[in-house]
């Protein structure tokens, strides 16, 4: 990464600063772990200040839209409902749903309603009940920039069951939050996230996880919720990836739904739930850029 940029060449991030002033130091810091072993970022995955503005443009839409579903949502409606308030509103702000034909995918956003782990399709044949938990996972493209998060809602009268579980996952996403820090590594959230939801009882998703975003809307890395602290790949200032843990109340195995080869279910019947927010690394913290 060092051998093949000058340090009186203009830096790889686009900012017209030779490289000696601006990354040099900084890509220095992150060769240095490579040698001692660890899992490093390459410069795709860090995003230059450009590029965070738009993307934080983007997300400003994508929490519109979360909030337009949030006033709406109710029991009685049919998820097709959900569906139709995402697609309006997005191109109300003069923006596209980021799901909608994404890999074939046919709908502009994801309603998975209590044992669906996510990829749920809206529908009219399924309404939302009394006792229904349902996800609402809402992404966003405005001028060539992604945005994702999604949001639990708890319908009517829920079960204490079904209340604990969508509150620990949410408490499962801000601890494991709480540990994205520069110089840090993917794992210690990854740890953050799963031994909360074990102690409480739980179970994590093991193969469906987070993701880069931003400039498309999966890129590297992948982020896992069942990796050890100390492990995994290394943040830096500039990296930014979704943190969505998929929280079982029972067992951790799932099953895709053979017909549409979309929707994801737990496999034991129990339900799910899932928080989605999508964070910055910062050179002191993190941001959350959409929730």
């Amino acid at each position: 990464m060092l051998e093949k940029l000058g340090r009186n060449l203009p830096c790889w991030c686009g900012s017209g600063r030779k490289y000696k002033v601006c990354h040099m130091e900084f890509d220095e810091r992150i060769a240095e772990h490579k040698r001692m072993g660890d899992v490093v970022p390459t410069h795709k995955m860090i995003k230059n200040p450009a590029q965070i503005a738009k993307i934080k443009e983007s997300a400003k839409v994508n929490v519109a839209v979360l909030d337009a579903v949030a006033a709406a949502i109710c029991e009685d409606m049919p998820t097709s409902e959900i569906d139709r308030i995402v697609s309006e509103t997005t191109k109300a702000y003069g923006a596209v749903p980021a799901p909608l034909h994404y890999q074939g995918y046919p709908y502009s956003v994801c309603t998975s309603v209590n044992s669906q782990v996510c990829h749920g399709f809206p529908s009219d044949k399924v309404i939302l009940k009394s006792g229904d938990i349902v996800n609402v996972d809402c992404s966003t493209i405005l001028d060539g920039y992604y945005s994702d998060s999604s949001r639990m809602f708890m319908i009517g009268d829920v079960s204490d069951a079904a209340r604990k579980l969508v509150e620990v996952t949410k408490e499962c996403m801000e601890l494991g939050l709480e540990q994205v820090k520069p110089w840090g590594y993917l794992g210690d959230m990854g740890q953050a996230v799963n031994d909360h939801a074990k102690e409480n009882g739980f179970s994590v998703v093991r193969d469906i996880g987070g993701h880069g975003v931003g400039i498309e809307f999966h890129e590297d890395p992948f982020v896992s919720y069942v990796t050890k602290r100390g492990t995994d790949m290394l943040l830096v200032p500039g990296m930014m990836f979704t943190i969505e843990p998929m929280v079982n109340m029972g067992s951790a195995l799932y099953d895709v739904d053979p017909h549409n080869g979309w929707e994801i279910s737990t496999r034991d019947g129990k339900l799910s739930a899932q928080w989605e927010i999508q964070v910055l690394v910062t050179e002191d913290g993190h941001e959350v850029i959409s929730w």
